[in-house]
């Protein structure tokens, strides 16, 4: 690098003079963790774009993020979501890039994925890729930002993604509930605005200027008439004619010309209105961009100064914006009552914030969470948690948008809690009350500031394109350059001395904030429940976006007044100091040639098995400890499973005020059931992790059922079982696949059904016979000595006081579809206001512990991977979730592929469509050049051979072997060898054989999950031609342009939009045309119908070849069980039998 100073030797910027681009370069250190081995950089382009450049040179994967300073509330206020469209339509091809998916294909080919999102106040674009080609994604990603096409073709397309994604969302409570908050602000705030956008919302402005007869039919204002915008570098061209390719298996609603594809008039208004607001508001001054690489600085800043300068700055405000809280004396002092879709009881209480960032410093907001979400005795939750009203608690802030916040406080509910939700409003402002009466003294704070230095100074590497949007987001933090990393993570201490801008004062100001004058309370509850409580004469209204409905009041003024009283409740205090922080972080690191790879038995008796891996590559004063105590009884029937986990959440209960203080000192633990028993695992800094695990496994061994517990998990229990079945169609599908295909698997229903009779005797019971009989298998990495990890399965042996069983009396097993099976399961969608569908489709590979078979179905499925998203979602617009993919069963043992679809459409026409692109897929693998099947061989390799890049990860990867049983702990790196023998033509045989629909010898299961949401009736491109010429062979004129603009710019019509236009459209043909004419040309509809059907009319379709599922039960008793699970491998670490 060559810096040219030109501001004298105290200036933070110098400027570069030489490389492909100038810009500047901050000259002083970013401040960083030490154990943080990566460099840093913070650089200028002279456009205006700000870039932190990191170097990993340990790194097997780069990755970049783009952070845009305008989000959903910068929209157009007559074009909601237009910035959430922007996002989806810069990934269809660049002016540079013009092929459709040209930046999707490169990163498949390359170990890399991709996405982005849109925010309030930003969008963030950001991918991930092998190291060697971080470059090539570089040049397609920043193309997006200088030379979009905003393709016509794409535009129904991706106003069909917008659309799909809002009904996936529309019976969501979070999305539901999110909205109706922004709904109830000031008139006229931003933050009203409807993000997320909707075909309606995207489409309005354009239908009603095609209604007025304003628009000039091409839809693109002040340009040429080809429809050309210019751009930074050229034009926003229409669509070249290399980039879309028609589907590589049409449908019949399939279209592939550029006029089906824009949207007819109104499309392209909201095209000529994205484009203007694009080139108004993606400015380069509004940009900061994080890249992760494994070049050196100074390659990454050219790389970085080539590839993005030619964005343009539009002289626009950098960071704009919104110091007007949304929350005005109206919308305070208010309760809003909301019914939700999902069984639940919870109550969130919300205070205006400024804009947190500036107060980095002291953070005092995050200060005052600590003391109102604690858990410990003397807390608000202890307090509320005793008289059996709540089952969990939380507390922050939120920053909103740039310019403000708000804090709140959530409770989740018992019905009894429900009940008395004043006295939990109450008790909220009580608490609140005895802090703003409390003395702090310093050291909490300090205890703050230790924790947060701890944490920082250990951090563990994250994904790269994690880490890259972390600090992408970060670099718009009001903080000097050199502090982007440090300053969002550090807490400093207060400063006693000086009591005015000390830190103290800044957290007593927000805290004098926190009154319920300055409160709004929404109180979230199915409709039922809110007439138990409060009776059935409320009114409602409905929020217009998710049509959710709810009723605001205004808190009376007695209820102001006890709100605002002083705390009375001597059960609330403020917590003693933590146990918890640990004193000693010493790490022994020591020279290695390389980590190993796998973990080492080095403990065996009759009861527990122990591996061990003391850290040999990250160095932190942290451990993770998983152990697995299996029973017999755990799960051998619905009831017994459903006991395991009300005894597993009973622990849990009981630990929540011990266990927290662990948890904010960083070190963390989880208790649960399993279809094996009983799962615990710890993670964090191995200091005190001895004295956790001591305490949870005392609690597991002499737990006592509290009846009142009990029934407060129990109706918990009840809820989730409950709730599961409101929950994305998809996820319902993915669920009931997998019940087909476990050996001992229970249906939620069946469980459903056992909780309301389990008693605290019959449970007791359970828990003594679980507990009789168990096999522990324990894993321990991290800063953990043998002797310390085999102390830790000691000390579980004494407490547990268990008799052994073998391991091999309790494992998993999954159920093999028998040769040439075409097998469907179809069940609706529990909730009938669910609009969307879903289909699981499986194809049985056979056995995962068969290396090359392994292999080529992980090949087979990352080369489909890429084409199934493209054609299936992007293509044919069947849903905004797809995904193909490998698919491991239970157990381990077996494999095969799964594609997924969720779609408005039938699930019988989405296998129709699946099977069509699984044959067009053979002709995609047959012609493959030689050159791209070895470049998704190489992606697939390194893929597994990218190192862990943290504890967690590391853990993860070893303990999928131990629960399995197969040890065969260097799978990843002997297939990534075994891969380099594998060829096209062994792909292709095992595609044909277990995968192409016509195989003979396929072995196939499909479950549909299907919508019971009315859909309405459609009628095809075809069919409304065919019609079209009917009616000019009687005589009338056609307008064709305006018929297909009005009909068939999104392919398929409403049967009864087509019959509306035509009824219009030939009456006003009256005077030349008998009357009676028309009434003949209707009767010829139900013909044309028929003749040329709709892509999916709405009918049920039974797919033909097809063997119909009709009891489950009965369908996986008749399927084989896998083989039990056995070591591949014996390691020979332990020399003799310690029994």
């Amino acid at each position: 690098m060559v810096a040219v100073d030109a501001s004298g030797p105290a200036a933070p910027w110098q400027r570069v003079a030489t490389g492909p681009a100038p810009y500047e370069v901050f000259n002083r250190p970013i401040e960083k963790s030490p154990q943080d081995d990566r460099d840093y950089r913070v650089i200028r382009l002279d456009n205006g774009l700000q870039a932190m450049l990191v170097r990993d040179a340990k790194a097997d994967k780069a990755a970049a993020s783009l952070d845009v300073a305008v989000g959903h509330l910068y929209d157009p206020d007559d074009m909601p979501g237009l910035a959430h469209f922007c996002e989806h339509l810069l990934f269809m091809g660049t002016e540079q890039y013009p092929k459709e998916n040209e930046y999707s294909e490169y990163l498949a080919k390359n170990n890399g994925s991709s996405n982005a999102y849109t925010g309030t106040s930003n969008t963030n674009y950001y991918f991930n890729v092998s190291t060697t080609a971080l470059q090539g994604a570089l040049s397609r990603f920043a193309a997006f930002f200088h030379c979009p096409l905003f393709a016509p073709s794409c535009t129904v397309r991706e106003l069909n993604a917008v659309d799909s994604e809002h009904k996936k969302n529309h019976q969501s409570d979070l999305w539901r509930i999110f909205q109706l908050n922004k709904h109830l602000s000031k008139d006229g705030h931003p933050w009203r605005k409807f993000g997320s956008g909707n075909k309606e919302s995207l489409s309005r402005v354009g239908r009603e200027l095609k209604a007025k007869g304003l628009q000039n039919g091409d839809g693109n204002g002040s340009v040429n008439g080809s429809g050309a915008v210019k751009s930074a570098n050229g034009s926003l061209a229409p669509t070249p004619s290399d980039s879309r390719a028609g589907s590589p298996a049409p449908s019949v609603s399939s279209a592939d010309s550029e006029l089906e594809g824009d949207g007819g008039i109104v499309g392209r208004e909201t095209r000529r209105r994205l484009v203007e607001w694009w080139s108004r508001e993606y400015c380069a001054s509004r940009m900061r961009l994080c890249v992760v690489g494994k070049e050196s600085l100074d390659e990454l800043a050219d790389m970085v100064a080539s590839l993005f300068s030619p964005i343009p700055n539009r002289g626009r405000e950098p960071l704009p914006m919104i110091n007007d809280h949304p929350f005005g004396p109206n919308e305070m002092g208010t309760l809003v009552s909301v019914q939700t879709i999902m069984s639940l009881h919870a109550l969130e209480v919300s205070f205006p914030l400024p804009y947190l960032p500036p107060l980095w410093r002291y953070k005092p907001v995050s200060f005052l969470a600590h003391f109102i979400g604690h858990e410990g005795p003397g807390s608000l939750y202890s307090y509320l948690k005793q008289r059996g009203w709540v089952t969990g608690l939380s507390a922050g802030p939120q920053d909103l948008a740039r310019g403000f916040g708000m804090f709140k406080v959530t409770l989740y509910m018992t019905p009894q809690g429900f009940e008395q939700y004043e006295q939990l409003i109450l008790a909220v402002f009580k608490y609140i009350s005895m802090l703003r009466s409390s003395d702090f003294p310093a050291w909490y704070q300090r205890e703050r500031s230790l924790i947060s230095a701890t944490r920082f100074r250990f951090a563990e590497k994250r994904r790269p394109d994690d880490y890259a949007v972390w600090v992408s987001e970060h670099m718009a933090w009001p903080v000097p350059p050199d502090l982007i990393i440090s300053a969002p993570q550090l807490v400093q201490e207060w400063d006693e001395g000086d009591p005015v801008n000390g830190g103290e004062r800044e957290m007593r100001e927000i805290l004098n904030t926190l009154t319920v004058e300055r409160s709004r309370t929404v109180l979230m509850a199915q409709a039922e429940e809110h007439e138990r409580v409060r009776g059935k004469d409320l009114k409602w209204e409905n929020e217009p976006w998710y049509g959710t409905p709810y009723r605001v009041e205004r808190l009376s003024e007695e209820f102001l007044q006890k709100a605002s009283a002083a705390n009375d409740l001597k059960e609330l205090f403020l917590p003693g100091p933590n146990e918890f922080i640990p004193t000693n972080l010493e790490v022994e690191k020591r020279e290695i040639d390389k980590p190993a790879k796998r973990p080492f038995l080095i403990r065996e008796t009759p009861l527990s098995s122990v591996w061990h891996k003391k850290d040999d590559q990250f160095w932190v004063p942290k451990a993770h400890v998983v152990m697995d105590i299996r029973s017999p009884v755990a799960n051998s029937s619905a009831r017994e499973f459903v006991m395991t986990r009300l005894y597993a959440d009973l622990v849990t209960d009981s630990l929540s005020e011990f266990a927290y203080d662990a948890e904010l000192a960083g070190l963390s633990y989880h208790f649960g059931g399993h279809a094996l028993g009983l799962y615990m695992t710890l993670g964090g800094y191995n200091d005190k992790l001895h004295v956790l695990a001591k305490d949870v496994l005392e609690r597991v061994r002499s737990l006592k059922v509290n009846p009142e517990r009990l029934a407060v998990m129990k109706d918990k229990t009840k809820r989730d079982y409950e709730n599961f079945f409101l929950g994305q169609p998809y996820r319902l599908s993915e669920y009931y696949a997998r019940y087909l295909l476990t050996e001992r698997e229970w249906t939620i229903s069946e469980l459903l059904e056992e909780v309301p009779t389990v008693t605290p005797e019959e449970l007791q019971s359970h828990i003594a016979s679980l507990l009789s009989k168990v096999n522990v298998q324990i894993l321990a990495v991290g800063n953990l000595y043998k002797d310390e990890a085999s102390r830790l399965a000691q000390m579980a042996e004494d407490i547990l006081q268990a008799s052994p069983i073998a391991a091999s009396e309790v494992m998993e097993r999954s159920l093999i579809l028998p040769p040439a099976s075409n097998f469907i399961w179809t069940t609706p969608v529990p909730n009938k206001n669910e609009p969307n569908s879903a289909l699981t489709y499986y194809m049985h590979m056979g056995s995962n512990t068969e290396p090359r078979l392994r292999a080529t179905t992980a090949l087979l499925g990352h080369i489909l991977s890429e084409p199934a998203f493209n054609v299936l979602r992007t293509r044919e617009q069947l849903g905004y979730i797809v995904s193909a993919s490998q698919w491991t069963l239970t157990g381990g043992g077996q494999t095969g592929l799964r594609i997924l679809v969720q779609s408005e459409r039938q699930p019988a026409y989405l296998e129709q469509r699946v099977e069509a692109f699984l044959r067009e897929m053979e002709d995609k693998l047959q012609t493959m050049p030689e050159e791209e099947f070895q470049e998704h061989k190489v992606a697939l390799q390194k893929r597994w051979r990218e190192a862990p890049k943290n504890l967690g990860e590391e853990v993860n990867r070893y303990w999928g072997h131990i629960e399995h049983g197969y040890l065969d702990f260097h799978r990843r790196d002997d297939d990534a060898d075994l891969l380099q023998s594998v060829t096209k033509d062994d792909v292709l045989a095992v595609f044909r054989s277990h995968a192409e629909p016509s195989s003979s010898s396929r072995s196939k299961l499909s479950v549909h999950v299907k919508s019971q949401k009315p859909r309405p009736a459609k009628i095809s491109v075809a069919a409304m031609e065919a019609f079209t010429k009917k009616v000019a062979e009687r005589g009338y004129a056609v307008d064709e342009r305006a018929w297909r603009d009005a009909l068939a710019s999104d392919g398929d019509a409403p049967l009864d939009k087509f019959g509306n236009y035509w009824r219009d459209a030939l009456l006003a043909q009256a005077a030349t045309v008998p009357p009676q004419v028309a009434q003949e040309l209707t009767t010829e509809v139900p013909g044309l119908l028929k003749l040329y059907p709709a892509a999916d009319d709405g009918e049920e379709v039974l797919c033909q070849g097809a063997t119909y599922v009709q009891d489950p039960t009965a369908f996986r008793g008749s399927l084989e069980a896998s083989e039990p699970p056995h070591p591949l491998i014996e390691w020979g670490d332990l020399p003799t039998s310690r029994f």
